[in-house]
């Protein structure tokens, strides 16, 4: 039996031959479709990443906006409680004071929501996709070497 027909014998059911069998073209042909579909996913895999990471820099920062201008009105209630105390008897500013104490402590739940939502979405990098590209690199690297 020549070399041309034995190639042809070793062609398994689903008609493709086994690695050691197919033709570097066709090997080149596939390595290079592979690799395009895996760099297709690797941006994909970016794309929703970095996406999810925006949502979280915009919920920070309306949080950080929230708790700024609660933080003002705390500053405007503490100047009213402070002039009411200095006019009135102590009922007036003693509600007053309890405005400010409860605008206070909504500020700084705001600002520590939003200092969450910072700390979720850092670094702005998307670090799984990049883990992912240098698994590849390495895998890819190896394969060649073998």
């Amino acid at each position: 039996m020549s070399t041309q027909q034995t190639r042809f014998t070793e062609v398994s059911t689903n008609g493709h031959h086994s690695r050691a069998e197919q033709p570097v073209g066709e090997l080149v042909q596939q390595a290079s479709r592979q690799l395009s579909e895996l760099v297709r996913g690797e941006m994909q895999l970016a794309r929703a990443e970095m996406a999810q990471k925006g949502k979280r820099y915009g919920r920070g920062g309306g949080f950080f906006g929230g708790a700024g201008l609660v933080g003002f009105l705390m500053l405007q209630a503490g100047v009213a409680a402070a002039i009411a105390g200095l006019a009135v008897p102590l009922p007036v500013w003693a509600a007053a004071l309890i405005v400010t104490g409860a605008l206070g402590l909504i500020a700084a739940v705001m600002a520590a929501t939003g200092k969450a939502q910072f700390k979720k979405a850092a670094p702005a990098a998307p670090e799984q996709t990049i883990a992912n590209v240098k698994a590849d690199v390495a895998e890819i690297k190896g394969s060649a070497h073998r």
